[in-house]
């Protein structure tokens, strides 16, 4: 359609072709003003080519292998909340939009499954996202390494088979616990814990992930050697959880603490470490899948940091999720499937700057 606004009442037969013309070309004229592009607005990651395609079609991605199962989308929805009042709508909600965009699941953590199956019912969710997508159970380093200690690692077969999980997800969280005024202590390095998970519970599935301050290149290129899924950047950019714990916490610890929960990497900076490593690494790089989380807030920005990456991966949200699961399923859904036509559009006509 023509974005030309200098005649403002068009004849007869041309309303009669474009009833809405004469109200549109109005609005142009009252927000051309508004639209100004103010030097620095230019998204500068994307060259634009507008010749090359048409507009594509409704469910035009192509379907790929990931995890082990076909997703229809590159979106992964990111562990979030665990036991609270909200629980159950979320996450059912979340398994919903999974199921019917083609997505992967994260569940937030398990920890109260591990003891009591009261919340079990918060979790279940594995009738809505179907067989075909991967759905994750979430437990923290913390509680493993106590299950280790106690020699009661059953309990976490027990919580993978009753929610007829394909995987466990390790969140690996050292400040968000230091911060936290009731949380744990680590007795030992988090990659021991990890390791010997993997050499106890071989046939288990493993992704680890960060919750909100990323990992550095040495952190990756350690986990990257390991027999892993995936790992979940849960880069610096989003919900920094050692942050939300200060805030929790006394004021002396707050003023004392304030600059260590602010360090970190950000999502584009992990995609830098991991092609640096998977060059470095070669055929001693053992896991090969990436879920870039942290800091994505629009379907751009997985868009272009999918196409940075040189791994198979995803591009994983938290609370861009969050906001919209906590009602109905229709607002998620819209909101879902706008993430989806975003990055339809984004492949037709968007080439990303290397």
């Amino acid at each position: 359609m023509t974005a030309t606004m200098d005649k403002l009442e068009p004849t007869t037969a041309a309303r009669q072709d474009d009833p809405t013309a004469a109200a549109r070309k109005r609005d142009h004229i009252e927000m051309a003003f508004r639209s100004q592009v103010e030097r620095g607005e230019v998204d500068g990651r994307f060259y634009y080519e507008p010749l090359l395609a048409a507009h594509p079609q409704p469910g035009s991605l192509p379907p790929f292998s990931f995890l082990g199962k076909t997703l229809r989308a590159p979106l992964w929805v990111s562990s979030m909340t665990g036991g609270t009042e909200w629980a159950h709508t979320i996450n059912h909600n979340l398994a919903r939009a999974c199921r019917e965009f083609g997505m992967g699941m994260g569940l937030g953590s398990c920890r109260s499954l591990l003891f009591s199956d009261d919340n079990l019912e918060d979790f279940a969710v594995r009738r809505l996202i179907g067989d075909n997508l991967p759905l994750y159970a979430n437990l923290g380093v913390a509680q493993l390494e106590q299950l280790i200690d106690s020699q009661a690692l059953w309990r976490v077969t027990a919580l993978h088979d009753k929610l007829q999980a394909d995987g466990l997800i390790i969140h690996v969280n050292p400040l968000q616990e230091w911060l936290q005024p009731e949380g744990d202590r680590f007795k030992k390095p988090p990659l021991d814990t990890i390791s010997t998970i993997l050499e106890e519970m071989p046939e288990l599935k493993i992704i680890v992930k960060e919750v909100g301050q990323g990992m550095g290149y040495e952190s990756l290129r350690a986990l990257f050697q390991l027999p892993v899924q995936a790992v979940d950047f849960a880069a610096s950019g989003g919900t920094n959880f050692a942050k939300l714990e200060l805030l929790r916490s006394d004021e002396t610890s707050q003023e004392t603490f304030q600059q260590l929960a602010q360090v970190g990497h950000t999502a584009e900076e992990m995609v830098h470490f991991t092609n640096q490593i998977e060059e470095e690494l070669g055929e001693k790089m053992r896991c090969r899948q990436v879920i870039i989380s942290g800091g994505i807030g629009s379907f751009l920005d997985g868009f272009y940091l999918m196409n940075k990456l040189h791994l198979p991966c995803v591009y994983g949200q938290a609370s861009g999720f969050l906001k919209h699961a906590q009602g109905g399923y229709e607002e998620l859904r819209k909101y879902v499937e706008a993430q989806v036509r975003g990055l339809e559009l984004a492949g037709a006509f968007l080439k990303v700057k290397q």
